[in-house]
Formats: structure tokens, C-alpha cells, sequence
């Protein structure tokens, strides 16, 4: 009998091992999944930029793209994955209340030089998931990038990309994205898909830089009337908005924690990036409604093509802090309800002389607010944390969260861009911007003998 039961033992500790494996290389290749998708995003935003682009500009908004992907990727492993471990409980060195942060922590977890951040043998998945955050800080440099096409030194651009990228949303990350975060633990933050900690603080980032770059010249009349200045071509434009679409099922499946590795807070269940349970049922359901709603509200008050696929990702965007425990319908309702607000928000940007040439500081800022916002209105009451005495969701944590993120992305975009305005170093000389960036700083022309779909450049 005693051997039966050591035998038996034994069994089922081989079946937990092989469990544990298969969970754990599980959610090694979920993550690695989440990379090649999100890739897609900025394959999205670079046709998106392009398109509505002026044919005299397409390479410029192209390449400043690309760079500013490029420039990402060192200097968020350098800075960016450090600050998201070290700063959580705020701007101090000391260690938070899960005991996952704090600057002692960081330089074992995420220092530049330490084994963490190195070819280990034993390690797939360290790598793999400060790879899927690095493509959030390139997705927030790309939002930017929409909103300032045709106008901006690269220079410049690259320089407040970096701020952006490997700083600034890595705090707004830290306090509100993260099991020790201060808006988190202290406030009840809740922002499961990002609209406050990738899309306001990009968007709000952009408008602090807009403010100092000025309007395109001639979008602007004598008596403050704006002109509709069209891109070169809006299929492109329609294009890379779905593409956008399509890789946000892999930004919002890296927001998820699968179960398996050792930091997960799980070993059987998948859970949100605060441990609180969630499935990816809802995911699905959410997603599809919130994209669907989104469209149909933008199209119903604008007939805007433009506006009608911009309103696919307003929704998403308008649901996503509360993604992981709306009811479907719900979601729906809250994308609607974004993306009707979507062009009136935008109408008041451009009566403010504020020229964003995608909309980027309304889908991104203004409805990514939104989406905090909405958060604290019909998912109070749950668990932010999945720990014992954890705060609940609220109106006020999500109201201050949405504040703090604001000015996580203004205050320095404003204030680095201020700086190189003075400096007449942020903006690209007059002549060179009527003559189009594309001979003047590539130089290069996207379409050959001036002509694009049919229209020759003159006619711009």
C-alpha cells in the first residue's frame, strides 16, 4: 500500500511539472505572438500618415514613422523597461507594497547591464515581454507622429519621440499600469487597455507639441476659418486604420497576464496586468462591439469616411480602461458614445488654431479621457487589485488618473518642443514646407513625374 501511494506521489507530481511547462511555454508564445501583431499597428500608421499626407510629403511623414520605431527600441531598453520597475510608487527609490518595484528591484529585473537583460538560456520570456512593452512605447511615438506630419524638424521629432516613448508614458505605466502603482493601490485606478496610459498620454503629448509647432500653412484664414487640407489619398488612409485595427488585438492581448510563468499571477487562469480575473471571451465580445459602435456612431454623425474608420478606433480606445468586465453591450454603448463625440471635439481643437493633421489628440487624448472616465462610471465597484484590502474602481481614482495622465503627456511635450521652438530648431523653414518635404530633407519623390492617383502635384 505504501508503495502505491509513492507511486501515486510520484504521478502526479510528473503531471504537475508537465502542466507547468505547458502552461509556462503557453505564455512564453503568447507574448511572442503579441509582437508580429503589434508590428502591424505601425505598418497601420504608416499607410494611415502617408495617406494623409500631401503627395509632396509622403516620404517625410514615412521615414520620421520609422525612425522614431527605430530610435525606440535602444532607448527604451536602456531607460524605458528601468523606469517602469523603479517608479511605481512615485518618483522615490523606495520598494512598493506587492514588493515587484522599487530601484533595488529595477536594477536586478531591468538594468541594462544585469543578467535579466541578456541572452539567458533558461529564460524565454523576459525578453519576449519587455518586447511587447516596447512596442507600446513606439505605438505612443507613433500617435504623435499623425498629428504633426508635414511641418516638423526630424531632429526635433525624434528627440520628443524619445521623451515620449522611453520617459513620459512609462510614469503614467508605472503609477497606473502596474500592481504597485501608487493611482493603482492608494486611488482604485483601473485602465486595463491602455486608453489612459498609451493613448492619453500620447495624445495630450501631441497637443502640448502641436501648440508650439503651429498650424500647416493655409490651413488657417485671415479671420481664424479653417480649410479642409486633404491628403493624397484616403484609401491608403482607410487601409492602414484597419491595419491599426487588426494589431490592436495584439496590444490588448499583451495587457493581459497568461497564466504559466512565474510572474504571473496565476498558474491555471489568465488575469488582467492587476491580477483581477478575466477571460478572453470578454476580450472578444468587447473588442468587436467597441469597434462596431465606434464606426457606426462616427459614420451616423458624419458620413465621413475618415472619420467613420477613425471612429473604429475611437470605440475600441472608448472602452478599453473597463475591457475586461463590461458587458458587450455595454461596450457597444461606450463606443458609440465616443466616437459621436469624436468630430465635435476635434471641430473645437481646430476653432482653438490647433491644425492636427489625423485627429490624433482627439482619438487618442480626448477619448482616451473618455474611456478613463467611463470606467469610473460603470465599473465602480470592483476589485482594481487582486489582493486582500485592495481599493475598489471609483469615479474620483479614474477622474484623478485620467488628470495625471493628461499631464504626464502635456507637460512635457509642451515644455521640450517650447525649447526647440526658441531655439528655431522644431519647426521645418517656410520655403521648405511649400516646396514639400519630400525634395527638400529626404530627398526623394514618392510618385513618379509629380502625378499621384491621377492628380499631378501642381494642382496642390
Amino acid at each position: 500500500m505504501e508503495e502505491q501511494v509513492v507511486a501515486l506521489t510520484k504521478e502526479l507530481a510528473a503531471l504537475k511539472a508537465a502542466n507547468s511547462t505547458g502552461n509556462t511555454a503557453f505564455a512564453e508564445m503568447f507574448y511572442y505572438i503579441t509582437i508580429p501583431l503589434m508590428i502591424l499597428i505601425h505598418v497601420g500608421f504608416l499607410a494611415y500618415e502617408m495617406g494623409a499626407s500631401r503627395s509632396k510629403n509622403v516620404l517625410a511623414s514615412g521615414i520620421k514613422n520609422i525612425l522614431a520605431f527605430a530610435f525606440l527600441v535602444p532607448t527604451f531598453y536602456y531607460f524605458g523597461w528601468f523606469c517602469y520597475w523603479a517608479f511605481p510608487a512615485g518618483i522615490t527609490m523606495g520598494v512598493g507594497p506587492q514588493e515587484i518595484s522599487g530601484w533595488a528591484y529595477a536594477v536586478g529585473a531591468a538594468s541594462p547591464v544585469g543578467e535579466a537583460m541578456g541572452p539567458n538560456l533558461g529564460d524565454n520570456a523576459t525578453g519576449v515581454f519587455w518586447g511587447a512593452f516596447t512596442l507600446f512605447a513606439a505605438t505612443t511615438a507613433s500617435i504623435m507622429s499623425g498629428a504633426v506630419i508635414e511641418r516638423i524638424q526630424l531632429n526635433a521629432f525624434i528627440v520628443l519621440a524619445i521623451v515620449l516613448g522611453a520617459f513620459a508614458w512609462v510614469l503614467g505605466a508605472a503609477w497606473g499600469w502596474h500592481a504597485d502603482g501608487w493611482l493603482v493601490t492608494n486611488w482604485g485606478y483601473h485602465d486595463f487597455g491602455a486608453a489612459g496610459v498609451v493613448h492619453m498620454v500620447a495624445g495630450f503629448f501631441a497637443l502640448g507639441v502641436l501648440i508650439n509647432l503651429g498650424p500647416r500653412i493655409g490651413k488657417f484664414n485671415a479671420d481664424g476659418s479653417a480649410n479642409h487640407i486633404a491628403g493624397h489619398s484616403m484609401p491608403m488612409t482607410l487601409m492602414g486604420l484597419m491595419l491599426i485595427i487588426a494589431g490592436f488585438w495584439g496590444f490588448l492581448m499583451a495587457c493581459v497576464i497568461a497564466p504559466g510563468e512565474a510572474w504571473s499571477w496565476s498558474t491555471t487562469e489568465f488575469t488582467s496586468i492587476y491580477g483581477t480575473p478575466l477571460t478572453l471571451s470578454a476580450l472578444t465580445f468587447n473588442i468587436l462591439m467597441g469597434f462596431a459602435g465606434g464606426i457606426i456612431g462616427a459614420w451616423m454623425v458624419t458620413r465621413d469616411p475618415f472619420w467613420m474608420m477613425s471612429g473604429a478606433l475611437g470605440g475600441i480606445i472608448s472602452c478599453a480602461a473597463g475591457l475586461d468586465l463590461y458587458w458587450p453591450p455595454l461596450a457597444f454603448a461606450i463606443g458609440f458614445a465616443g466616437a459621436c463625440m469624436m468630430p465635435y471635439a476635434a471641430k473645437w481643437l481646430e476653432k482653438m488654431g490647433i491644425d492636427d493633421a489625423v485627429g490624433a489628440v482627439t482619438v487618442h487624448g480626448v477619448l482616451g479621457f473618455w474611456g478613463v472616465i467611463a470606467c469610473g462610471i460603470f465599473a465602480s465597484g470592483y476589485p482594481a487589485l487582486a489582493v486582500d484590502g485592495a481599493a475598489t474602481i471609483n469615479f474620483m481614482g479614474q477622474l484623478l488618473g485620467g488628470i495625471v495622465m493628461g499631464l504626464c503627456g502635456f507637460v512635457p511635450g509642451y515644455l521640450i518642443s517650447l525649447i526647440y521652438k526658441s531655439l528655431g530648431k522644431l519647426r521645418v523653414p517656410e520655403a521648405a514646407e511649400v516646396a514639400g518635404l519630400d525634395i527638400t530633407k529626404v530627398p526623394a519623390r514618392a510618385y513618379p513625374e509629380g502625378m499621384t492617383g491621377g492628380s499631378p502635384v501642381a494642382a496642390e
